[in-house]
């Protein structure tokens, strides 16, 4: 029987996860920063500047280039995606199913929106 730390263990293991300063330095290079914490929570704990906020239940729908729902952003398989989550763990498998879609540079922010915050990088309050 697999559990949950089963599955979290095998998505991570096909992931090349990036710190929080990491992270910004891929989006400088233009790296696409998803936050798919769903709205109540955003409000909760605030927003990543700059972020796409992409909640998690239409996450794979955006991102698919192939997908008619995609976002303008979403222009191939190449595109580097840094999934973000309150934690750092929902994202990492929401990171696994993107790869699973062809998308090979999606990835996951360890520590999630928490160690965005704790490193000291801007915060701001949810629109």
């Amino acid at each position: 029987m697999t559990t949950v730390d089963d599955l979290l263990a095998r998505a991570r293991a096909g992931l090349e996860r990036v710190t929080a300063l990491e992270a910004t330095a891929a989006v400088d290079g233009g790296a696409l920063l998803v936050d798919i914490r769903p709205d109540a929570q955003r409000r909760r704990e605030g927003e990543i500047p700059g972020a796409l906020l992409i909640e998690r239940n239409v996450l794979e729908w955006r991102l698919d280039p192939a997908s008619s729902a995609r976002i303008p952003e979403a222009t191939g398989h190449d595109v580097p995606v840094i999934v973000v989550c309150s934690e750092g763990y929902a994202s990492s498998l929401a990171a696994a199913a993107l790869q699973e879609l062809g998308l090979r540079h999606a990835t996951d922010l360890i520590g999630g929106f928490r160690a965005w915050r704790d490193a000291g990088l801007p915060v701001g309050a949810a629109g």
